[in-house]
């Protein structure tokens, strides 16, 4: 007769350990199903890779991201036909030939491929259909471009409505009549100075940058200047006032980079950081804002101006770096 044994009976799984809170950096997906209980791993993804989640500001379409446990984590509402909905933009002004509007970081200016959508240009022409749409008007929604800011800059942007203002913004740009001052967080003791230098593409070491050839520059290098002001001491860093004399594709980020002070956030150019120094400060974004922006209107000749306050991203960094000095002293 067979002897019958009995399987042994499994030990009941440890219940694991309670995280601690703050000791353990989750994923972004993670950090978005804790924040709404019963979302599927799947559907987390697809929210956060289109676009429908910000950290700090700013969009993040990586699932695998793990933000900083302090990182303030948004989820935008969701459309109806499942896709977020996108930013909404603030006119500070408008009229028959300029709308300045306020960009939000991680929106593009303007499209640079056929599948770019919600740009800050699309956006504005929405935004300005709702406004002109409720007081009774017939809505104008030609803009043009006249000014761009990097994808994770913010701050103000005027766009033209019609030919003539875009060509006479254009000029006032080219003659430097427009006032651009930026605010930015640079790591380092920065102190102030008139940085100028001819920027091409690939300064070597395939990235953009200045020339620093023998010789006199090559025929496509662009001449660039900026103007830079140490406004406050912080810990590890200064905030810093730029003004541009010529607008060129990344010239603060640049110029702060060679100098040594890369943008607190700064991912890019960051290969003439000085060695030794202090470790990096972590941002979600370059720490980079269009905070004034002057010009003469196109067809009255009345000097507009406007001012913009950071955004709380850039906020939040700035106290966090205020009581890190104040800690220190």
């Amino acid at each position: 007769m067979p002897v019958m044994r009995k399987r042994p009976r499994k030990p009941k799984p440890k219940p694991l350990p309670e995280r601690a809170p703050g000791l353990e950096i989750l994923t972004l997906a993670a950090r978005v199903r804790d924040a709404e209980p019963g979302l599927s791993w799947r559907a987390a993804r697809e929210r956060i890779a289109a676009g429908g989640v910000t950290v700090d500001g700013r969009v993040e379409r990586e699932a695998a991201f793990r933000p900083e446990p302090e990182s303030k984590i948004e989820i935008a509402a969701v459309r109806p036909g499942g896709t977020p909905a996108v930013p909404a933009i603030r006119i500070v002004h408008s009229d028959p030939d300029v709308a300045v509007v306020v960009k939000p970081a991680g929106v593009l200016t303007v499209p640079f491929e056929d599948k770019d959508r919600d740009t800050l240009i699309a956006l504005t022409r929405v935004a300005l259909r709702r406004r002109e749409t409720a007081k009774g008007n017939k809505p104008n929604l030609t803009l043009r471009a006249v000014q761009r800011l990097d994808k994770e800059t913010s701050g103000l942007v005027v766009f033209a409505r019609n030919i003539p203002a875009q060509r006479k913004l254009q000029e006032q740009l080219g003659e430097h009549a427009a006032l651009r001052r930026y605010l930015a967080l640079a790591e380092g003791k920065v102190e102030a100075a008139e940085i100028e230098s001819w920027l091409v593409e690939d300064r070597g070491d395939g990235l953009r940058g200045s020339w620093r050839g023998p010789g006199g520059p090559p025929r496509e290098a662009k001449r660039a200047a900026t103007r830079i002001r140490p406004i406050e001491r912080l810990a590890g860093a200064t905030l810093v006032e730029c003004e541009l004399e010529t607008g060129r594709t990344h010239q603060i980020r640049i110029h702060l980079a060679e100098d040594g002070h890369p943008l607190v956030g700064e991912k890019v150019y960051i290969r003439d950081a000085r060695a030794g120094k202090a470790p990096r400060i972590v941002a979600s974004r370059p720490m980079l804002h269009a905070a004034e922006l002057g010009f003469d209107h196109p067809h009255s000749g009345a000097r507009l101006q406007f001012e913009e306050p950071p955004p709380e991203d850039f906020l939040e960094i700035l106290d966090r770096l205020r009581l890190g000095r104040k800690g220190g002293r």
